[in-house]
C-alpha cells in the first residue's frame, strides 16, 4: 500500500509540475479543469447521487456553469473583471466561514446541509472558486511560483499537523468529524506554515515578510477547514474515501479538499497584499 501510495504521489506531482512550469499554459488549464471535473464527479457521489447518469449530469451542468462564469469574469476573451473576481473570492471565504460553523456544530448542523440537493450546491462552492483561484494565479506574473507556494503551504500544514499530532496530540480538534485530528496537530501545522514563510522570506527578502507570513498562516488555516468539511460530508454519507481515482490515496477529492479552501484565501491575500507592496 505504501509503495502504491508513493508511486501515485510521484506521478501526480510530476504531472502537476510539468503542466505548471514546462508545458504551454493551455495544458495547465486543462489539468486543473480535469481535476475539478473528477472532484465534482466524486462530490455527487458523497452527496447521495450514486447513479452514473446523475453524476454525469452534475458534471456536465457544472462544466457549463463554469464556462459561463469564465466568460462573465473575462477569463475567456481577456480583460479580466477584477472587481467581480475579487467578489467571487470574498464569497468563497464567507462560505468557508459558514462551513467552519457547521463543522464545529456537527452533527446538529446536519439540519442545514443534510439534503443532498443542498450538498450538490455546496460542491460548486467548494470546487468552482478554487478552480478560478488557480487559473487567476496562473495568469499573474510569477503565477507558477505562487501556485507552487500555495501547494507547499497546504503540504506544510498537513505534514506539520501529522507529525506534531503524532508526537504531542492529546486534545481532539473535531472528534465528531475527524477523531484523529488534535489541537496540537492543528497548531503544529500553522507553525509549519510560519516556518515556510521564513524560508521563502530568506530567498525573497524580508521587506514584506509579515504580509507573507500572515497570508501563509491563514492559507494553512483554510486548508484545515477544507479537509474537515470533506470529512464531515463523508462521515454523514458513511464512506471512508471520496472515490478510488488515485491508487493508495482514495479519491481526487481526498487530495483536493485542503486546496479547495486554501486557494481562495491565498488569492485574496495576494490581492490585498498589493496595498502593502506585495510579497
Amino acid at each position: 500500500m505504501l509503495k502504491q501510495r508513493v508511486i501515485t504521489a510521484i506521478i501526480f506531482f510530476s504531472a502537476f509540475l510539468l503542466s505548471l512550469f514546462i508545458l504551454p499554459k493551455l495544458f495547465f488549464i486543462a489539468f486543473v479543469t480535469s481535476l475539478m471535473l473528477v472532484g465534482l464527479w466524486e462530490w455527487a457521489n458523497i452527496s447521495g447521487f450514486i447513479l452514473v447518469w446523475q453524476r454525469a449530469l452534475y458534471v456536465f451542468i457544472s462544466l457549463g456553469l463554469t464556462l459561463l462564469l469564465s466568460i462573465f469574469l473575462g477569463f475567456v476573451e481577456g480583460g479580466l473583471s477584477q472587481d467581480w473576481i475579487q467578489q467571487l473570492f470574498i464569497v468563497a471565504v464567507v462560505w468557508w466561514s459558514v462551513a467552519l460553523l457547521w463543522i464545529q456544530s456537527y452533527p446538529s448542523s446536519v439540519i442545514f446541509w443534510g439534503s443532498r440537493w443542498i450538498r450538490i450546491v455546496i460542491g460548486w462552492l467548494v470546487l468552482v472558486p478554487a478552480f478560478f483561484a488557480l487559473i487567476y494565479l496562473h495568469m499573474l506574473p510569477d503565477g507558477a511560483s505562487l501556485i507552487l507556494l500555495l501547494v507547499l503551504t497546504v503540504v506544510s500544514a498537513d505534514v506539520g499537523a501529522y507529525f506534531t499530532g503524532k508526537a504531542f496530540g492529546a486534545r481532539k480538534l473535531a472528534v465528531q468529524v475527524s477523531p484523529g485530528k488534535t489541537w496540537e496537530g492543528f497548531f503544529g501545522g500553522l507553525c509549519s506554515c510560519f516556518v515556510l514563510s521564513l524560508v521563502v522570506g530568506l530567498f525573497k527578502g524580508f521587506q514584506h515578510w509579515p504580509v507573507l507570513a500572515t497570508i501563509l498562516i491563514f492559507t494553512g488555516l483554510g486548508s484545515v477547514v477544507g479537509d474537515l468539511l470533506e470529512s464531515m460530508i463523508k462521515r454523514h454519507r458513511g464512506v471512508k474515501d471520496s472515490g478510488h481515482f488515485l491508487p493508495g490515496h482514495g479519491g481526487m477529492l481526498d487530495r483536493l479538499d485542503s486546496v479547495s479552501a486554501a486557494a481562495p484565501i491565498f488569492v485574496l491575500g495576494i490581492i490585498a497584499s498589493a496595498g502593502f507592496g506585495g510579497i
